[in-house]
């Protein structure tokens, strides 16, 4: 695939990258700190897997596929969580996580199809 393929994919992971990372920084802010330990956890965790994520679509890694499905896994799990919580942080980050997800599982069938 080119990279131009995996741009969407890209965007999203971009999205909810920034989200994550928002949602994380803000949370360390909030009062109730230890309702709020997973979240922020799992904030940290899908920030990492979409950068990661993005630096295996440009590259056009041979385990992007793989990479891909973790990342719409670990979106699932950080959307999960935050679906716990009231903050706008959080409910900003459920939809960027949500959306991640999807284009992930898109592209990573995309990806099965022309390995």
């Amino acid at each position: 695939m080119t990279p131009i393929l995996y741009q969407e994919c890209i965007n999203a992971c971009l999205e909810s990258m920034n989200a994550c990372n928002h949602s994380y920084v803000a949370s360390l802010k909030e009062y109730d700190l230890a309702v709020l330990r997973h979240s922020i956890r799992l904030d940290r965790e899908c920030a990492d897997i979409c950068s990661f994520a993005i630096q295996a679509m440009t590259r056009q890694s041979p385990f992007v596929g793989s990479i891909l499905r973790l990342c719409a896994e670990i979106c699932d799990a950080c959307a999960t969580e935050n679906s716990n919580h009231i903050h706008i942080h959080c409910q900003t980050c459920i939809e960027a996580c949500r959306s991640c997800a999807e284009a992930c599982r898109s592209i990573s069938e995309v990806v099965e199809v022309y390995a």
